[in-house]
């Protein structure tokens, strides 16, 4: 049975470690206010140049003018995968979820040649070597507030690729933000860009002709894409780190109520122990 010096020792590191994921949920819970309301600001945004991306598509078809690059189907030898991982971990199942999905995903696209766009530190240290066809990796982002240009940046590349059919597909993996308690773990196409049916279409007044506007405006859409996808890892892995700390708080509360049960019986048992010697020294001395 450990002493009664080991036992204060653990109890004390036990506290130590329970302060410090008490000031992590601290830290994390007040990240994710600001990382949520970048979320909810950018969400209108990409919803709104859906819808115009949606009318300006139907219009252009109207009037004969063309399908985009953009646009283009072909068969999906070669894929482009955006994994979106954090960059650190103690935020529970967050990152491993991510790494599991594009590893099914990967399984069930095996025909095709996947090549890994890598966004976190945690994404790119396990598939660093295990996966050869790696383009990219992207492992400050989320160092700091995420910014439009890091968007900018992997979707031009992502376009520049696939109008070269270099790729013939570009696919993401990453946690949605939800809620302070749950994120959505979402598989999302993005090349060639998907148009959902528009119920009630809107009569614009086009300056430009609809085809010429829709070059312009579908390049947009996959950099709010990006960028949106972007917020929401961010705020999603605050929100799983804000829940993983409080979670260790709790056990490590259960810990210490533990061990100082240990110990006070114990120091109990030793008290005991020492009356006991007491009585029966005085007993062999009467």
């Amino acid at each position: 049975m450990p002493s009664l010096i080991d036992l204060r020792r653990r109890i004390r590191s036990v506290k130590n470690t329970q302060q410090i994921t008490k000031a992590m949920k601290v830290v994390s819970a007040a990240k994710l206010r600001r990382a949520q309301d970048r979320v909810l600001a950018a969400r209108p945004y990409a919803e709104s140049i859906q819808r115009m991306l949606v009318n300006v598509a139907q219009a252009a078809d109207e009037n004969q003018e063309g399908g985009s690059d953009l646009l283009v189907r072909r068969e999906e030898k070669r894929i482009q995968l955006l994994v979106i991982t954090a960059d650190r971990g103690l935020a529970g199942a967050f990152n491993s979820n991510v790494i599991r999905a594009a590893a099914k995903f990967m399984k069930e696209k095996s025909g095709a040649e996947i090549h890994l766009e890598l966004i976190g530190r945690k994404a790119r240290d396990f598939f660093r070597k295990r996966h050869k066809q790696v383009s990219g990796e992207y492992t400050t982002i989320f160092q700091k507030v995420v910014r439009y240009e890091d968007a900018l940046e992997i979707s031009q590349k992502v376009i520049e690729r696939f109008k070269k059919a270099e790729i013939d597909a570009v696919y993401l993996v990453v946690n949605n933000f939800k809620s302070m308690l749950a994120s959505k773990l979402v598989t999302q196409q993005i090349l060639p860009v998907q148009l959902p049916e528009q119920r009630e279409q809107i009569d614009y007044i086009y300056e430009q002709p609809p085809g010429q506007l829709l070059e312009h405006l579908l390049p947009r859409y996959i950099e709010a894409q990006i960028y949106r996808a972007l917020l929401e890892s961010a705020a999603a892995e605050h929100a799983a780190r804000m829940a993983a700390m409080e979670a260790a708080s709790s056990n490590a509360a259960d810990v210490i109520d533990s061990l100082t049960l240990k110990m006070n019986r114990v120091r109990q048992a030793s008290i005991t122990r020492e009356i006991i010697e007491i009585v029966s020294g005085a007993a062999a001395l009467g």
